[in-house]
């Protein structure tokens, strides 16, 4: 992998991160079409700095909500803040027990496996025509919400199923506000992610030999700025109920991706 490849699949995952169409998905067909081979060390070295990065974007996009709720939280008296925070740890439970007892399977049946990859953005193309029917009937997401949610995050672990897509999609179908269900939706991963880097680094399956760090660098550049753009850029999109616009995206591609490797 050269630096084009890794600004080419840094602005991939900036982009796929935030926007409804998995950026796993993309990571792994952006791979196969620039043949960007790496060793299993490599791979998930550069898949953890990408995901910093688009971490980064998203604290930094919602650091007045970050800094209030660190602030609210302080307080010895329960209060708002104090259950934001609660609803975030319960939506994590889920995908936190999948990730712990089903990850390597999952990784296993899905790396380089196109035709699944493809199958899976299919299936996330409907999910976003589905907010059509969406009513909003409430600006507060419930303790039972957030687990409901929490499950829509743990199944979006399978490559193909954009987080962002699947717990967005289901706040709104669960009739909490646009505005909530995008800001719960972005700031209840990163705790996951953080807690995902740790793991991962801690695991001895990273090999910091003979890494080209300059391309690594750029990687995360990319990601880390085009995260902002599009985080940001969501956003708006959730804000004017939009997201079915990329459900044909979704399935074309899929569709694309199950063809093209079975020829």
């Amino acid at each position: 992998m050269d630096i084009v490849d890794a600004i080419i699949l840094g602005i991939t995952q900036g982009l796929t991160e935030f926007l409804p169409v998995s950026s796993s998905g993309h990571l792994e067909i952006g791979r196969e079409v620039l043949n960007a081979d790496l060793l299993a060390a490599e791979n998930l070295l550069f898949t953890i700095v990408l995901h910093f990065a688009t971490a980064l974007s998203t604290i930094i996009v919602f650091k007045d909500d970050i800094i209030e709720l660190l602030r609210g939280s302080i307080s010895d008296s329960i209060n708002g803040n104090h259950k934001y925070l609660f609803k975030i740890i319960i939506s994590m439970i889920p995908a936190v027990l999948i990730g712990l007892f089903f990850e390597k399977e999952i990784e296993i049946l899905f790396t380089g496996n196109i035709t699944l990859v493809g199958s899976m953005l299919i299936i996330t193309g409907i999910l976003l025509l589905l907010t059509k029917i969406s009513k909003e009937k409430k600006g507060v997401i419930s303790y039972y919400h957030s687990f409901i949610i929490g499950i829509s995050q743990a199944f979006a672990i399978i490559p193909g199923i954009s987080r962002s897509g699947a717990t967005i999609c289901t706040s709104l179908l669960l009739g909490n506000n646009k505005n909530q269900s995008a800001k719960f939706s972005f700031l209840m991963v990163i705790p996951l992610i953080f807690g995902k880097i740790i793991k991962d680094l801690f695991s001895n399956n990273i090999a910091f030999n003979n890494i080209d760090y300059i391309v690594y660098i750029f990687g995360f550049i990319s990601a880390f700025i085009t995260g902002l753009f599009a985080c940001k850029l969501m956003l708006k999109i959730v804000k004017n109920n939009s997201l079915n616009m990329f459900s044909g995206y979704c399935i074309i591609l899929g569709l694309i991706s199950i063809i093209i490797t079975s020829l």
